[in-house]
């Protein structure tokens, strides 16, 4: 299956998305991620789509221009090949710029090997704010693993962190006060060792695995 990126300009009017989606399942295409991209004119929208094809896509691309109400149709490379796995980072801003450092330094290294790996940070106070932010992080796409970086985290932020883990996610904890390391995947005292030991464990170049791990708190 080869994936690809399509961006659609249309008229922002009901029905179009569904005859889009109608024309790539004839297509035998199958939908991975769906976004509403922000149009710079008015009354239009631009939709941007990864699909997974069996079969070439330029006749996909021919029917979507001529589905009624789409203005331009664009193949593009999807955003899973070039910025690949997404590793997010919130919290404190002094704690979150030290994962950070730990993260992209060590993608970088991963990256120059193959892989795909890009790091986003939020700075974040306020517990309603986090567990929201945190519950957010399930719907990002291609959003692999969350760093939880404070000096105090817990109530409604442990409540999210065990429904996003209960989704696939992986949480990684500073070893902080409150409640939320003991919900964790796993527990690093040092930041920039928790942004590094994050993207090894997403990376497929490495060889770490937090299941194998014996012990969760470092």
């Amino acid at each position: 299956m080869d994936l690809i990126g399509v961006v659609i300009e249309a008229r922002n009017e009901p029905g179009v998305l569904h005859q889009l989606t109608g024309v790539i399942a004839a297509h035998r295409g199958n939908i991975t991620s769906v976004e509403m991209l922000q149009s710079p004119r008015p009354g239009q929208s631009r939709i941007y789509f990864e699909i997974e094809m069996e079969q070439p896509p330029e006749p996909l691309l021919i029917q979507l221009g001529a589905t009624p109400g789409v203005l331009n149709v664009a193949a593009e490379k999807s955003l899973q090949k070039i910025y690949g796995k997404r590793i997010i980072i919130m919290g404190g801003g002094a704690q979150v710029g030290q994962v950070a450092i730990g993260a992209i330094s060590e993608a970088d290294r991963h990256n120059i090997r193959g892989e795909h790996i890009s790091v986003d940070t939020i700075p974040l106070v306020g517990e309603q704010s986090l567990a929201d932010a945190v519950r957010a992080v399930a719907r990002l796409p291609r959003a692999r693993a969350l760093v939880l970086a404070g000096s105090l985290m817990g109530g409604e932020i442990e409540k999210a962190v065990r429904e996003v883990r209960a989704q696939g996610l992986l949480v990684v904890s500073l070893n902080m006060a409150g409640s939320v390391p003991d919900a964790a995947d796993l527990v690093v005292t040092d930041p920039v060792q928790a942004g590094v030991m994050t993207v090894m464990a997403v990376a497929d170049t490495a060889k770490f695995t937090v299941e194998r791990l014996s012990r969760r708190v470092f």
